[in-house]
């Protein structure tokens, strides 16, 4: 984990964990108000919803223990962003986010099809057009592009925190009461955490925010060559296990 005090460690889908013991300055997702029972389909999220809840900063945001937002280049850790860069870029911006992917030969509809089960998209329109009408649009023209944020991944000032919570929590548990996912893959289980990546850019398209979009470091290996083949395979409708 990175030094800097500003990142404290939160175990996702701790209520999932009892028993285990946490390093002293670890905080838990299960504490008062949380949806950490949910860690199996909403992944990352129910950090996300804890902190929403209960953290109080002027800027909060979400990373992942393998991967940061990068500042300047220092090598290694140290490339992370610090307070300092992260007040100075909230100067300007409304929000912090990473570097789009760009999907060259399909939509980001149409790679979410391959990659998951195209009813989890078709779920979660139907949802925006009966409750969130006014993002119909936002929705449609995100799905018909060909790139967007990923990774769940954002810091922001917490009224900006708390307006997208407000607004992707109560959308998602609606999509969960249509949504049947009994037969789902574990991997595939965790719809609710992949949807909201692709409703972070719904939510920021109806929004207009000033963006600053960052590179990101990754603290583990990302098999590159491996995630190649398993994009191609998913094209011709291949499962790729290893």
């Amino acid at each position: 984990m990175p030094g800097d005090r500003l990142y404290q460690p939160v175990m996702a889908g701790s209520a999932l964990r009892k028993g285990e013991t946490l390093p002293t300055s670890w905080i838990g997702d299960d504490t008062d108000e949380n949806i950490s029972l949910k860690n199996k389909t909403f992944s990352e999220l129910t950090g996300q919803y804890w902190i929403w809840k209960h953290v109080q900063d002027d800027i909060v945001g979400i990373v992942h223990y393998r991967r940061y937002f990068a500042g300047k280049p220092r090598g290694g850790k140290e490339d992370i962003l610090n307070e300092q860069e992260i007040r100075a870029i909230l100067e300007k911006a409304d929000i912090i986010l990473p570097k789009k992917r760009h999907y060259w030969i399909e939509t980001v509809a149409s790679q979410y099809s391959h990659a998951h089960h195209a009813v989890d998209l078709q779920t979660a329109r139907k949802v925006i057009s009966e409750s969130q009408h006014e993002y119909l649009l936002d929705f449609d023209k995100v799905m018909s592009g060909r790139s967007l944020c990923l990774n769940n991944m954002f810091i922001s000032k917490k009224t900006v925190f708390d307006a997208y919570c407000a607004w992707l929590f109560p959308l998602l548990f609606a999509i969960e009461n249509e949504l049947d996912i009994s037969s789902y893959s574990p991997n595939d289980q965790r719809v609710f955490g992949f949807l909201a990546e692709r409703l972070l850019n719904v939510w920021l398209c109806h929004q207009k925010l000033r963006r600053k979009e960052m590179p990101l470091l990754y603290l583990e290996d990302q098999h590159w060559i491996r995630k190649g083949f398993r994009f191609v395979f998913r094209k011709f409708g291949i499962k790729w296990n290893s």
